[in-house]
Parts: C-alpha cells; structure tokens; sequence
C-alpha cells in the first residue's frame, strides 16, 4: 500500500502492519536522514477491506483497489517518531496527493506535539535513544477519516504558525526597530550603556578610554540571552 524512499537510499516497501488502518516503517541510521519520500503504491486491499461496503476479496475487488487506493472519505496522516521523543505530524496522502516530500532535520520539535497513541505500539522497536549514530527511528502512517485527518493537519498548521510567530525577532509592539538603521543604533546604545557601567567616573570618558575585551565578550553574552529570551523588544526602553 506504502512505499518510501531516504534520500541517497533504495526504495523501502517493507513495513511492520500494526492493524487495518496502521502501518509502520524501521529508519536506520535516522540520524543521517535529512529528506524522505512517502508515497502510495496503489495496491494492497488486504490493508482495510473492513472500509469497503459490498465488495469481496475477488479479482474486481482487487482492481478496484488499485484504482481508489484510499476507500471514499479516508485519507492518511504521516507521522515521525525519534526515540524518546514521541510521534510529530510531518503530513497526509490522500487520493488527491499520493505522495509528499518530507524535510526532517531541524524541521520538527517532537517534544512540542501529540504522540499518536496507535503507532507508539511499534516505536518501542526503536528502543532508547542511543548515544551512537547508530538511532533506529520509526515512520508510521495511520488511515482515518479524512475529517480527522483534515483537523490534524489545520491544527498542526496553526500551532507551527504560533511557535514562528514567537520566534520572531522583532515582536508586535516593536516595529519601530524593524528598521535596520534604528535597530543598530539601538544595539550600539545598548553596548555603550553596558560598557559604561564599569567606568568608575563617567566625565573621564575619552577616546582613548580602554575596555577590556572580557568586558565586551559579558555583554555580548548578555545581549544574546535577552534576545533568544524576548527578542529585541527589550531595547525600545533604554532612557
């Protein structure tokens, strides 16, 4: 029914079947993965023929599954699991859009989403996370409603949206420093402000004024906490 490929990798088709509507696929050496190709291979009936209404297991039945991959009103989601870390949404397929293109490293916060509670049965082949390259992970893909797997999808969608909008360097309220020229000068005032702290007697501020280099390499420190921390909203209220 499934197939997928890792990028650099031969065709892997090869899957662990849970139940009916679940299915399973080992990932060695996960760690070295960067993209993955899941794609529907438009046959195997035998996955759900619970779904199908007034078919049976005969040679019509088998053509007909080849031509509706997915029963009317089902679709897939797609999922990724990372040892210890739980399922992450990646994607669908559908009858509409029988194969899609995933980006893994870097692109998902495992932590951050739901497991699926259906195909956490098969992580457990994963074992633990080791502390080799050597990390077996898991793909799983679930056939459901296509209501739910809509729902999933929007909702995933939405929350990824929040988690960038957070992330933003410069936050709603801040948009005066969204220009690069008063962002500079706010940063450059920061970094005189920081400096000057450490002068006993401001009024012998000169040019020739030294600092020293740990000094500089403490606010830099400073100044990129605060940013990872709440952006750069911190400097609209330097006096």
């Amino acid at each position: 029914m499934f197939g997928i490929v890792v990028a650099g990798r031969l065709l892997q088709t090869e899957c662990q079947q849970i139940d009916e509507t679940h299915v399973a696929f080992t990932i060695e050496s996960a760690v070295n993965v960067n993209h993955i190709c899941v794609f529907m291979l438009g046959t195997g009936a035998s996955l759900f023929p619970s779904m199908v209404d007034d078919v049976t297991k005969s040679k019509h039945f088998s053509l007909f599954a080849f031509i509706v991959p997915f029963p009317p009103g089902y679709a897939a989601t797609v999922h990724f699991h990372w040892p210890g870390k739980g399922f992450q949404l990646l994607g669908m397929l559908s009858n509409e859009k029988p194969s899609a293109v995933f980006r893994l490293r870097g692109g998902y916060t495992p932590a951050q989403l739901q497991s699926h509670s259906t195909l956490s049965s098969a992580a457990a082949i994963g074992g633990p996370p080791p502390m080799t390259d050597n990390v077996t992970a898991i793909l799983g893909i679930a056939v459901e409603p296509i209501q739910s797997v809509e729902a999933q999808i929007n909702a995933n969608t939405a929350g990824q949206a929040g988690q960038s909008t957070d992330n933003r360097l410069v936050k709603p309220g801040s948009q005066g420093l969204a220009d690069p020229t008063v962002l500079a000068e706010r940063i450059v005032k920061h970094m005189f402000t920081y400096l000057s702290s450490f002068v006993s007697d401001p009024g012998s501020l000169s040019p020739d004024t030294v600092v020293p280099l740990n000094v500089i390499r403490r606010w830099y420190d400073n100044f990129l906490t605060k940013i990872r921390s709440g952006g750069v909203s911190f400097l609209e209220n330097q006096d």
